[in-house]
C-alpha cells in the first residue's frame, strides 16, 4: 500500500474508490477544493499520481469489507464508488461501503438498470457520461445555454448569456421572476460572480446569469433574449 506524504485525521473525508478519469478528476478537484481525499485503486500508476494531491492513497487488490475497513473507509463522511463499468464489482463494492456505516455513499452507474440496483442497496447514483451528453445536447440547441443543470423533471438551473434585450435594465426593471417565473442566483460581470444580486444590481450585455425555475420558463426566457 502507498500513503501520502500528508497525515490526516480521516474526519470530514471524502473516499473515492476507482481513480478513472471520472474518479482521479473528482478525486484531484476536491483535494483542490481543500478537502481531504482518501483515494484507493487497484493500480499503483494511478495511486502514485494521486499522491500529489490526495491526504491519504491506498493500492487495494481487493474491496471486500475487511479491505475497505482496514483502509479506513468507515471514517469517511462520504464515499464515491467510480467503478462504472464492472458493474458486479460497483454493486459488491457499494453495498460493502453501505455496510460500514457510512453517512452518505455515491456511485456512478453507467446504465438504467445498473442505477436501479444501486438505488436499491442505498445508494445515491450518478450518471456522468449521460448527464454530460444532455448538458452538451443543450448547449448545441441552445446557443444562449451556456451551462445547464436539472435538478428534477421540470426545474433546472441555467447560466444564460445577457443580450441587449435587457442590457442597462435593473434586476427591478427586468422582473423576470414576475414575467418568467424565474430567480436569478448568481452573475458573473467583468468575469466576476456574485450572489448578491438587489434590486439594483444592472445587467449588461455579455453578462451571464444563473436563473434556477422551470424548464420551459427558462426556455421563455432565452426565446426573449434571443430576439
Amino acid at each position: 500500500m502507498f500513503k501520502t506524504r500528508k497525515k490526516t485525521e480521516m474526519e470530514n473525508v471524502f473516499g473515492v474508490i476507482g481513480l478513472g478519469r471520472f474518479g482521479s478528476a473528482l478525486a484531484k478537484t476536491l483535494a483542490e477544493e481543500g478537502k481531504d481525499v482518501l483515494a484507493l485503486d487497484r493500480d499503483e500508476n494511478k495511486i502514485r499520481q494521486a499522491l500529489d494531491y490526495a491526504s491519504e492513497a491506498m493500492v487495494v487488490h481487493s474491496l471486500d469489507k475487511n479491505t475497505l475497513e482496514e483502509c479506513g473507509v468507515q471514517n469517511c463522511d462520504t464515499v464515491i464508488v467510480c467503478i462504472g463499468s464492472e458493474i458486479d464489482t460497483s454493486i459488491l463494492t457499494t453495498l460493502n461501503v453501505i455496510s460500514l456505516g457510512i453517512r452518505r455513499v455515491i456511485s456512478k452507474a453507467v446504465s438504467y438498470e445498473q442505477g436501479c440496483v444501486l438505488e436499491k442497496i442505498g445508494a445515491e447514483v450518478v450518471y456522468p457520461e449521460h448527464d454530460m451528453a444532455v448538458r452538451l445536447a443543450h448547449r448545441l440547441v441552445s446557443p444562449r445555454v451556456m451551462e445547464y443543470i436539472s435538478l428534477s423533471n421540470d426545474i433546472d438551473i441555467s447560466e444564460l448569456k445577457m443580450t441587449h434585450r435587457l442590457s442597462g435594465q435593473t434586476v427591478l426593471e427586468s422582473n423576470l421572476r414576475k414575467k418568467f417565473g424565474v430567480n436569478i442566483i448568481a452573475l458573473e460581470h467583468n468575469q466576476e460572480t456574485t450572489t448578491e444580486i438587489g434590486p439594483n444590481t444592472v445587467f449588461h450585455e455579455g453578462d451571464s446569469i444563473v436563473v434556477i425555475g422551470n424548464r420551459e420558463n427558462i426556455h421563455n426566457l432565452e426565446v426573449f433574449l434571443g430576439g
